[in-house]
């Protein structure tokens, strides 16, 4: 061989040697990222891909329990919201004619099925009273009056029965 082809052969060899170089360190670059992507998963730092694995599978179904355990427990509370007395409703009249400044009021305060009370105070020159009467269903076994019965209507959203008797 003479030296020509001796310098070409030598040249290649760096060449080839310098790719590999090149190559490797490329290849170290990348394990690098994923050693680092792993310790990213993983609180300890370990690298063991099925331990890592693992432990996410342990994390998620733990997610998954509370967030079951939440969902029962938003459920329960809407409950106690339904069944809570929020819809309430006043109305204020004048039960006499010679009477003036509409001391009279009727109350109704229901929950979202319409279960509640209607409360009425009748005043009167010389005296006041005041009535109870229970309500399930937004419907009362005592009759009411049509003061009350707006009341109700006003508190369950329910169109006023007084109207449609006029």
């Amino acid at each position: 061989m003479d030296a020509s082809t001796l310098t070409t052969l030598a040249i290649a060899a760096v060449v080839v040697a310098l790719l590999a170089l090149v190559l490797a360190v490329g290849a170290q670059l990348r394990l690098a990222g994923v050693r680092r992507d792993f310790a990213a998963l993983d609180d300890d730092g370990q690298t063991d891909i099925a331990r890592v694995a693992a432990t996410q599978n342990h994390r998620i179904d733990r997610l998954t329990a509370e967030v079951t355990r939440l969902r029962e427990h938003v459920e329960s509370a809407e409950e106690d919201v339904r069944q809570s007395l929020r819809n309430v409703a006043v109305v204020r009249y004048d039960a006499f004619g010679d009477m003036g400044g509409r001391l009279s009021f009727s109350a109704a305060i229901v929950d979202d099925l319409g279960d509640g009370i209607v409360l009425s105070s009748i005043h009167a020159r010389g005296e006041s009273r005041t009535y109870a009467k229970g309500i399930v269903g937004g419907r009362s076994s005592i009759t009411l009056t049509p003061e009350e019965q707006q009341a109700l209507a006003s508190a369950t959203g329910l169109p006023d029965r007084t109207k449609d008797a006029s």
